[in-house]
């Protein structure tokens, strides 16, 4: 298959591209940007004057509910929901059924997102069997059969003793750890952000403690041992504060926040919405403020969409009963995008925080426009607003953005230059 892209602003973070021009590919790679090689004749062309042209999106976070969940989701209705936001490389987090602790799990995973052909698909395994925090997964097998990274998510270790031990085996073997921090027994029987919207609406608070004590002791024992770390899903100022200190430090560590968490707050809580029941919770007003000053200082480098859909169901119940959770992959674009229209990053940053990001973090060959390199490009129109839920293709549609408007639209994805989304 050869395919032209005509015409587009193609903006590629990872080098610094961003110019008015084609782009050429041949054999699912990109084979020239700008004047068509001597006797290259495509099969097909994208009028693309008046769009955007940049890198795959890559999403650190995209829950696909398979196997085990298939009331909420597959691997072949969240990929295509993927595909619909532009994502092209996904990375799994390990909370199936059964858990992501065995190679046969990650083989299962990726026979099934292969056969889709939807997006890329990169499991994170399970740290410990079970994510119970006892025993260590069998990491190396899991490394060799495809998982990039490993992480409790917010399940927590049975104690320091045994995740000191973790890191330590983890580090022997360069592998990458992700953290999602939260002390199990400050935040236990919470479900909103500890103050004052908590405690008029009556609903048991999280302290942000819950999330700094647990920083606290990961970056003390990632300095000891060395690992590799990324922090996932990041929510308050003072997680900021210690996190920019740390890299200060030299601590090679990074981080990235969930895109709704850059535009929604405590204070939205106030109709007991079940859709705004998330997990790290909704912080306050003072801390999203943070977390967009992280993300435009880029001590946060990347953003994802913590994407975990459910079935109606469970969220079809009062605030303290429901699953907590959004669908959002098909929305990571449009969210980060906001921060575009709301003057804190111009374009070619906010999308390094999607591509090369994300990518960087975690060492991903993912998330560049290079010659040669795998044709993965997501399409989009910066000036085309569209309501959100339009075209809906997850299987979850609990999104508290669903019938809002959203600053921009993808019209085309392509993965390994395969046209796997296009509007019309």
């Amino acid at each position: 298959m050869r395919l032209t892209i005509e015409g587009a602003r193609v903006i590629d973070p990872a080098s610094q591209f961003d110019e008015i021009t084609d782009l050429h590919i041949a054999a699912g790679h990109i084979l020239a940007l700008g004047a068509a090689p001597e006797g290259f004749s495509p099969n097909q062309r994208i009028d693309a004057r008046g769009l955007i042209a940049c890198p795959g999106l890559v999403d650190l976070n995209v829950s696909l509910r398979e196997p085990g969940y298939s009331r909420k989701g597959s691997i072949a209705s969240e990929t295509r929901a993927a595909a619909a936001g532009g994502v092209t490389t996904l990375c799994c987090p390990p909370d199936s059924r059964p858990v992501l602790d065995t190679p046969a799990v990650a083989e299962l995973i990726l026979d099934r997102s292969q056969a889709a052909g939807n997006a890329r698909v990169l499991p994170i395994g399970a740290l410990t069997k079970g994510l119970e925090g006892e025993q260590l997964s069998e990491l190396v097998a899991l490394r060799d059969a495809g998982c990039v990274a490993f992480t409790q998510g917010l399940r927590p270790m049975g104690s320091n003793r045994i995740l000191r031990r973790a890191l330590e085996y983890a580090a022997t073997f360069g592998l990458t750890i992700i953290f999602t921090p939260q002390d199990a027994d400050l935040a236990e029987g919470g479900m909103a952000h500890e103050g004052p919207t908590a405690s008029r609406l009556g609903l048991v608070g999280i302290p942000e403690s819950a999330e700094t004590v647990a920083l606290a002791r990961d970056l003390l024992l990632i300095e000891q041992t060395g690992v590799r770390a990324h922090f996932s899903g990041l929510t308050s100022a003072r997680a900021m504060d210690m996190l920019a200190d740390a890299q200060a430090r030299g601590l090679p560590v990074t981080a990235d926040v969930a895109a709704y968490q850059l535009l929604l707050c405590d204070e939205d809580l106030t109709g007991f919405s079940s859709q705004l029941h998330v997990m790290p919770p909704l912080r306050s007003a003072d801390d999203r403020r943070a977390l967009r000053q992280a993300v435009q200082s880029g001590v946060v480098q990347a953003i994802a969409s913590h994407h975990q859909p459910h079935e109606a169901e469970a969220k079809r119940v009062p605030f303290a009963a429901s699953a907590p959770g959004i669908s959002s992959v098909e929305i990571l674009l449009p969210l980060t995008m906001t921060l575009v229209a709301d003057g804190l990053l111009e374009m070619p940053a906010a999308l390094s925080r999607v591509t090369t990001g994300p990518a960087a973090a975690l060492g991903l060959s993912a998330g560049q426009l290079s010659l040669g390199g795998a044709a993965d490009i997501t399409l989009f129109d910066p000036a085309q607003a569209c309501e959100i839920g339009r075209n809906w293709l997850s299987r979850g549609a609990n999104c508290p953005f669903i019938g809002k408007g959203a600053p921009v639209a993808v019209t085309h994805t392509l993965y390994g230059g395969k046209l796997v989304y296009q509007t019309h």
